[in-house]
């Protein structure tokens, strides 16, 4: 290393950390990436504790008058086995935010590595990998996910985590390579090539770092899919199953009775719609900074 790059990479680092803090900063003062942290840590507050939130045991039968409509003493009424909604809307957290944080990490990295490979590597590998990404991109996510898992021919949180993780790499590579392309045409990676740096090291020494705004961004966003994703596949029977107070599983559970007991869906799909909104709010903040 010369004199002039130890002496300028010092100084690399420092502005690297003057952006993340300028991010930071920008994220804390954005109101609406606020409140859905904010509705995010209450639900996740829920999921950890919800001995502490809810009010009664969100699984035992038999505890209250059946199907009773909202009311002060029940807030989101009673389902047809006498349990407390509410109690249950408030323990139903915990599968959805398990599931979909790990699908959606999981998702990230592969399409990462993938997005990293063909980006710089292009050639055959970059054809025959777009092929294939261009095929599963062409089927709707559910429609893929149920097509995995029926094939699996089983169910549970890892099969499930996995299934969206798969289908989730695809469209992360894709944002990734683009980001790869971009970056692999600039002195410093030409730099690198010249001093005979193996491609591996390039990629995740040299590139990796700078393409970490569009992986950040991407997972955000992804987490919002993966939320619904998780709820739907539960709600057609690929996740976890009632007693269980998911909130997926409760309309699942309920659905047919919707009229005229109509608060037994109401408030878990609410709950979902929340979690959603408010990730979605936290992914914009988030994109909206990275893209300055």
């Amino acid at each position: 290393m010369s004199a002039a790059d130890a002496t300028a990479e010092p100084a690399v680092r420092s502005e690297a950390r003057t952006a993340r803090s300028e991010r930071l900063r920008l994220l804390v003062r954005t109101p609406t990436v606020l409140i859905g942290v904010i509705v995010i840590g209450f639900w996740v507050f829920c999921a950890l504790f919800p001995g502490l939130v809810a009010p009664h045991d969100p699984i035992f039968d038999n505890q209250f008058p059946f199907s009773q409509s909202p009311s002060g003493a029940y807030p989101f009424g009673t389902d047809t086995n006498g349990r407390d909604v509410f109690s249950r809307v408030l323990s139903g957290s915990r599968n959805i935010l398990l599931i979909a944080p790990a699908a959606t990490l999981l998702g990230t990295v592969l399409g990462t590595l993938l997005g990293l490979a063909t980006g710089y590597l292009r050639g055959v590998f970059d054809d025959v990998a777009g092929r294939l990404i261009d095929a599963v991109l062409s089927l709707p996510l559910i429609v893929t996910a149920i097509l995995i898992v029926t094939a699996v021919g089983t169910t549970g949180t890892w099969v499930v985590i996995l299934v969206i993780g798969l289908i989730f790499a695809p469209v992360v590579s894709r944002t990734v390579r683009a980001a790869v392309l971009q970056e692999a045409e600039l002195d410093y990676v030409q730099a690198a090539r010249l001093r005979g740096e193996r491609a591996h090291y390039i990629m995740f020494s040299e590139i990796l770092p700078n393409v970490m705004s569009p992986v950040v961004v991407e997972f955000t966003v992804r987490l919002g899919y993966a939320i619904f994703t998780v709820a739907s596949l539960t709600f057609i029977g690929f996740g976890v199953a009632p007693p269980s107070p998911d909130w997926a599983a409760q309309i699942n559970e309920y659905w047919t009775l919707v009229d005229p007991y109509w608060w037994m869906t109401l408030f878990p799909a609410l709950a979902i719609a929340s979690l959603v909104v408010a990730v979605n709010l936290v992914a914009d903040g988030i994109r909206e900074v990275y893209e300055r």
